[in-house]
Parts: C-alpha cells; sequence; structure tokens
C-alpha cells in the first residue's frame, strides 16, 4: 500500500501555502507522502523561486490546477479571485483527484483543506476520502468566522455582512480581543461586491466544516485560551514554526535573499529592527518615504524588507527619499524577500516592526521578539490586539491627520520598545510557554500526536 498519501490544498495566498507547508513538511516526518496542489498562478512562483528545490519529485510532489483567472489578472482583487475559485477549481480538484487515483496504487488517503477552501472538504466526501480543515491564522478570527449567525441575530452585520454600526467595537466572548466591526475579514477586502462575493464564500465553508472529524488550528492554547475554551471544535497543533522542521521547500513565492543573514552576524546582539510587512501590504508614496526616514531617525541597524511590489504603481527604488541608500548603507540592509523564520532567531534582532499577520505573529514571538504593530487588513487588527492589549509584548502605532504614521512617530515608537526591558522579559516568557506547548507532553504536540494516530488508522 506505501505511505498513507494526503492531498494538501492551501488558499491561494502566502500566508495559507506557508503553514500548510510546514505541516506537511512535519507530516513527511512521520512517513506521509503529501501531494501539494498550489493554483497555477503560485506553483509558478514557487517553482520560480526555488528552483531545483521544488521539483515536486520528493516526499512532497507539488502540482497545480487553474484558479478561474487570467495569467496576467491582479491576485490581490480578493473577490475576483474568490469568484474564480468558487467556479473553477472544484471541478478541476475532482479531475485531478480521478488521475492521482486512477493512475497510482497509492491511492488518496486522506484531504487536507484550508478552512477557506471549505468546497474541497465536500468534494473529499463524494469520493469517500477522509477530510481534515485546517486553519492557519488565529482561533479568533475563525471564532468570528463561526459567529456569523450570532453577529446576523445581534445586528452587528446585515445579510450581507455589512456593519449595521461600524462604529461600536464588539467582543465576542471574555477574554478575547475587541473587534471594529469596520476590520472583519471580510469587510476591509474590497468593494461591496467582493465583500459580498467573500462573505457567501465564508458561510459555505463554514458549512463544509461542519461534518470533519478533524479541525486543527495554528495556534496553542497559551495563546488564545478564550477562543479556544469557546469552541473546543477548534483543536491547536501550533505554533507550527516553532516545531523547526520546514525543509528546504517553504512555499515562499519570491526567492529569499540570504546574504542578509551574514549582515546579521556583522551586527550586535539586540540591536537590529526587522521590517516587513508580508505579502500584501501596499504603502502610498508618503507613507513610504516616512517609514524610510524613521528608520534612518532611529539611529539604529535595520533589515528592511521591500517587495518589488511594495509602493501603489512605482517600483519602490524609484520611491526612497534623496539620498536614503548612500545614507542608510552603513547601517541598513533592504532585500526584496528574507528568510524570516531564520532572521527572527538570529540574536542581533531587537524588535520587530509587522503587519502582523498571524505568520509572522508566531514566527516573532516563538523567538521572543517584541512587536512595533501596523497591521494592514483582514486578521491582523485582531493580531495586533493580541500583542499589544492581552500579551503585552508590543506597542501600536498612531496616525497622524493624514492617517500618515510619521517618522517621529516611528523613532519615538522604536525607542519606547527597546528602551523598555518589560517587553523583552513578557515576550520571552510568552515564547517559553508556546515552546513548551510545542515539546514532548505539551498542549499542541499531544493533539498533534493523536492527529497522527488518527491519520494512519
Amino acid at each position: 500500500m506505501g505511505n498513507p498519501h494526503i492531498l494538501a490544498i492551501p488558499y491561494p495566498a502566502q500566508g495559507h501555502v506557508i503553514p500548510l507547508m510546514e505541516l506537511s513538511h512535519n507530516l513527511v516526518s512521520h512517513g506521509f507522502k503529501i501531494t501539494f496542489v498550489n493554483t497555477d498562478f503560485n506553483h509558478k512562483r514557487v517553482k520560480d523561486a526555488f528552483g531545483n528545490k521544488a521539483d515536486g519529485e520528493g516526499s512532497i510532489r507539488l502540482v497545480s490546477i487553474p484558479d478561474g483567472m487570467e495569467p496576467d489578472e491582479d491576485r490581490k482583487q480578493l473577490g475576483k479571485l474568490t469568484d474564480g475559485i468558487s467556479k473553477v477549481m472544484p471541478l478541476e480538484l475532482k479531475k485531478l483527484v480521478k488521475k492521482i487515483n486512477g493512475s497510482e496504487d497509492n491511492k488518496i488517503s486522506c484531504v487536507i483543506a484550508d478552512v477557506n477552501m471549505g468546497w474541497a472538504l465536500d468534494i473529499a466526501a463524494e469520493f469517500e476520502i477522509p477530510g481534515v480543515a485546517f486553519w492557519p491564522a488565529s482561533a479568533m478570527l475563525l471564532a468570528l468566522l463561526f459567529s456569523t449567525d450570532k453577529l446576523l441575530d445581534d445586528q452587528v452585520i446585515d445579510k450581507h455582512g455589512t456593519p449595521i454600526n461600524g462604529e461600536n467595537m464588539i467582543q465576542l466572548y471574555p477574554n478575547t480581543p475587541a473587534m471594529h466591526p469596520n476590520n472583519f475579514l471580510w469587510v476591509c477586502l474590497g468593494d461591496f461586491t467582493a465583500q459580498k462575493t467573500i462573505f457567501e464564500f465564508s458561510m459555505r465553508n463554514n458549512k463544509a466544516v461542519e461534518n470533519v472529524e478533524w479541525l486543527i488550528c495554528n495556534t496553542t492554547f497559551d495563546l488564545e485560551p478564550g477562543a479556544l475554551s469557546l469552541i473546543p471544535e477548534i483543536l491547536p497543533i501550533g505554533p507550527l514554526s516553532a516545531t523547526n522542521q520546514l525543509g528546504p521547500l517553504t512555499g515562499s513565492f519570491w526567492p529569499e535573499d540570504a546574504t542578509c543573514l551574514r549582515w546579521l552576524d556583522q551586527q550586535p546582539p539586540g540591536s537590529v529592527i526587522y521590517v516587513a510587512f508580508g505579502s500584501f501590504t501596499v504603502f502610498d508614496p508618503i507613507q513610504f518615504q516616512e517609514l524610510a526616514l524613521g528608520l534612518e531617525l532611529s539611529n539604529r541597524p535595520f533589515l528592511w524588507v521591500v517587495r518589488p511590489d511594495t509602493t501603489e504603481g512605482t517600483q519602490s527604488d524609484e520611491l526612497y527619499p534623496i539620498g536614503f541608500k548612500a545614507r542608510a548603507a552603513g547601517r541598513g540592509k533592504m532585500v526584496g524577500w528574507a528568510p524570516q523564520r531564520a532572521v527572527l532567531a538570529h540574536p542581533s534582532i531587537a524588535c520587530f516592526i509587522s503587519h502582523c499577520g498571524w505568520n509572522s505573529t508566531v514566527e516573532g514571538l516563538s523567538n521572543g521578539i517584541p512587536f512595533l504593530c501596523w497591521p494592514y487588513f483582514a486578521d491582523q487588527f485582531i493580531n495586533e490586539t493580541y500583542i499589544c492589549d492581552i500579551w503585552k509584548i508590543g506597542l501600536s502605532f498612531n496616525r497622524d491627520e493624514r492617517g500618515i504614521i510619521t517618522r517621529e512617530e516611528i523613532k519615538g515608537k522604536v525607542e519606547q520598545l527597546v528602551d523598555d526591558e518589560r517587553f523583552k522579559a513578557k515576550a520571552l516568557q510568552l515564547k517559553g510557554s508556546v515552546m513548551n506547548s510545542v515539546s514532548e507532553n505539551g498542549s499542541s504536540n499531544r493533539i498533534f500526536n493523536n492527529f497522527i494516530e488518527w491519520m494512519k488508522s
């Protein structure tokens, strides 16, 4: 029969592909074979980023199916992407499953699907293949998605998911982050049409997840006791990034610039500001320049990840303040994409200016790093609340009347965070709790081992 064969399908965004790839590497170490299904568009990006490491011939085989969009269309238009996924990907996944099961002795024994791809669990059921739902973000965000009926009943949102009174903060449950309805996941991902599409898509996914035996989440009881105690169906097996089993293939969409690690080796311990905003955040030119000048004003070494598409409509290289790159050459380094887990584990890192995506959040706290929070959209506002108000391992930025975070604000918050040893002490304390959860006999480790036993049976 061979090793158990798992088909893994993430939602087609960087913050979803990487944690499912982390889980896949962990499963490979337990003897499983993985067929990892990206969209055609993202498959090409991963292959281009990792070359022969992504040949797809090892225990993790990379395959792809279309996402319903044209090659040159913008995948950051999430309403359009969601529409394409719904119309095209289910049929294409059925074809793939039939092809694999018709041509191989080692047939698919389980489908692990991102909750945002809940329709894949329906397809698994059609083929009588056991399905597992995987949630790559915080349990709190999933609790929000599962609470939409309550939000409708309480008249927090209307039938399209639009906030009825967007000015009032709400708290779903005690001991969980307060949320602004205008920052609900589906509300801040585009115009009204996109919002409606994504809201309805999420409701369908909720239904698909209801009947699975396992709903696993990239979190731990130590981080989110409130959300997890109130929705016990969510089983924490993370943070996956803390298990240190990620192989050479990370699933990154950009080539990682490892020269920054050698540069970090030359910096004093606890001195470097690490600045990275994930795969979606986009800056207008004024904000980009204020960030650059704020890093310069801080008078500290900094490592800044600047994607080619970081700024709106203009290549980032053209938008640096005049003379900035020459002035920063002595103590600043800019890269297009970084091996972030290795960066955050480096002893020279003092703090992390972050968009607060969940992967970045758990990678930072798994290394005891304090945060300066700069959320952009979606769940990043929930994570900011966790970091600043609940875990107390970071600070938020304030914006001026233009909505800009100024250079002086950046300089001031860097100094406030780095000079106050209490932030670092709390971050190290939380790191200890997180690492215990994934160690032998830790809560996440026990659940993960039970999951492995179920998969093998």
